[in-house]
């Protein structure tokens, strides 16, 4: 069962309703003597490209380097509900020899769960405790490492774990993705002795995962899920796009700054990464910046699918590497497969070699990611040149340029702003840069040929970004409708949402709403 998303749940569900798997009937071959290249699967290139990394990272079979911290965040969102998950399917496998942990997105267990006192000393032995990481750089192919470094679920029987002192355990463990970021939170994984029964274990690990995010999403109230990748593969860029084309000499120095040296990278034939946040426009700058000195090359943008599709996905794209008078861009390398970001790297790096004088070639390559050091560690010796994109809270000048360029281009004219919505749009700090932007203007755009302060969203007069349920949302949006309403005072909104002025001033200040031009305390 995958984590759930889109899905409206409410606490209660997530922790009491009962885990819901689907079983494959079919039984596992025995693994006598397994090792990786021998495992049958889709799992087999997996662990063989799991044990690589072990090596690389200078482990023995004989020796896990197991770290040991003396602080543990038990105040985490993730702490909390996946110790209430846990400890239902407790209850369920109360009298079976398994081990449930909690771990974080670096491999640190945070919490265990077990009542079979046999085993719990067995993993107090190699160290697959609370308070220990378990990543592979420190313990070697292990379902819960394996599962973080992947981003898949994982298991690992037997004699397919690197190190010898952990093959006598079966462990099933499942990534729990952020319900609102998609970023990686951290894994459950269920430990059993390798002789036993394993088939429901994995189906067991994905459930929890599941109610792990679940909860997570019931918990953080009022926030919106992310919505599941779309499958797209990537998108073509051709000399008629129109990205930005008629605004960069508009743009604020930050951004000019950042696409010129990304314009003489690739112009140099070197690799590029780009890193900024969410919605920032790396993509956008990097096509930019080569249809600056190539314009009717071909830029291909490739984003991540989800970890199932990752094969298939390499397959279909990299073969455009081969190609002359193409610029290839992986978008969001940060959130690839370990095994995934190796493969990358090896195909590119075929293609993308010094010729025999020792020049670069000049087949230009990009990538993408929220930050540089979570690249992974397969990519990055390749990269030549970092380009850091600017939030765009850091260029409040481009606010403006940009929404009249990306209302023009959508309605196919000019769309005009009243001073008041231009004053709005300018004192946002625009979270979710460009892309909510975009957004925004987007769809008020769609409605009118001049945008006034009431075709704007309720969450660009919002500026503490708070979590709300649904009813103070619900109760926020009204008060920022009836404000932005033209010729509409605030005795007025207060009068039309049945509350008195005094009580509308105090809703103001609770949730941060700031409407330009309304004063934000009564009047002594």
């Amino acid at each position: 069962m995958a984590p759930l998303a889109g899905v409206s749940v409410t606490e209660a569900d997530a922790v009491t309703r009962p885990l819901e798997v689907e079983v494959d009937n079919r039984r596992h071959t025995p693994h006598p003597d397994v090792s990786p290249c021998t495992t049958g699967g889709d799992a087999a290139p997996r662990l063989l490209a799991s044990w690589q990394r072990s090596e690389h990272y200078g482990l023995s079979p004989e020796e896990m380097r197991p770290v040991f911290t003396g602080s543990v965040d038990t105040a985490s969102l993730l702490y909390e509900c996946g110790y209430e998950v846990l400890q239902g399917l407790h209850r369920t496998l109360a009298n079976e020899p398994v081990s449930m942990m909690i771990t974080d997105s670096d491999g640190l267990v945070l919490y265990r769960l077990c009542n079979d006192a046999s085993i719990n000393r067995s993993l107090d032995r190699v160290h697959l405790a609370p308070g220990f990481y378990f990543a592979e750089r420190n313990a070697g192919t292990n379902g819960l490492g394996l599962a973080l470094a992947d981003r898949a679920p994982s298991l690992v029987r037997a004699d397919e774990h690197y190190c010898t002192d952990l093959r006598g355990y079966t462990c099933a463990a499942v990534p729990i993705l952020d319900p609102v970021t998609g970023g990686l939170a951290g894994s459950v994984n269920l430990t059993t002795w390798s002789d036993s029964s394993s088939e429901l274990l994995l189906a067991l690990a994905q459930a929890t995962a599941g109610n792990t995010t679940a909860l997570m999403l019931a918990r953080g109230t009022g926030r919106k899920v992310r919505p599941t990748p779309r499958g797209e593969v990537f998108r073509v860029y051709a000399d008629r796009s129109q990205q930005h084309d008629d605004a960069p000499h508009l743009l604020s120095p930050g951004w000019r700054d950042a696409v010129a040296t990304a314009r003489t990278a690739l112009a140099q034939g070197r690799v590029v990464a780009v890193v900024g946040e969410p919605g920032a426009g790396k993509t956008a700058l990097i096509s930019l910046a080569r249809r600056q000195t190539e314009p009717r090359e071909r830029v291909l943008s490739a984003r991540p699918p989800a970890p199932d599709d990752v094969h298939a996905w390499l397959m279909l794209w990299s073969p455009e590497l081969d190609k002359d008078s193409t610029c290839v861009i992986v978008s969001g390398v940060d959130t690839l497969p370990a095994w995934a970001a190796a493969e990358l790297a090896r195909r590119f790096s075929e293609v993308h070699r010094k010729d025999g004088g020792g020049a670069r070639c000049l087949q230009p390559f990009a990538m993408t990611a929220e930050q540089y050091s979570a690249i992974p560690e397969a990519l990055s010796p390749l990269i030549d040149t970092v380009v850091e994109v600017p939030a765009l809270r850091s260029r409040p000048d481009d606010i403006l340029p940009l929404a009249d360029h990306f209302a023009r281009r959508h309605r196919g004219r000019a769309v005009a702003f009243t001073p008041a919505a231009e004053r709005a749009l300018a004192a946002y700090d625009w979270p979710g840069n460009i892309k909510q932007l975009h957004r925004v203007i987007r769809d008020a755009a769609s409605r009118t040929d001049v945008i006034d302060t009431h075709h704007l969203p309720a969450e660009v007069f919002t500026g503490d970004g708070r979590n709300l349920g649904r009813v103070q949302a619900f109760e926020r949006d009204e008060i920022v409708r009836s404000l932005t309403e033209p010729g509409t005072t605030v005795a007025q909104a207060a009068e039309q949402l049945g509350m008195s002025r005094a009580t509308i001033y105090r809703k103001m200040a609770q949730y941060g709403i700031k409407v330009p031009g309304r004063a934000q305390h009564p009047r002594s």
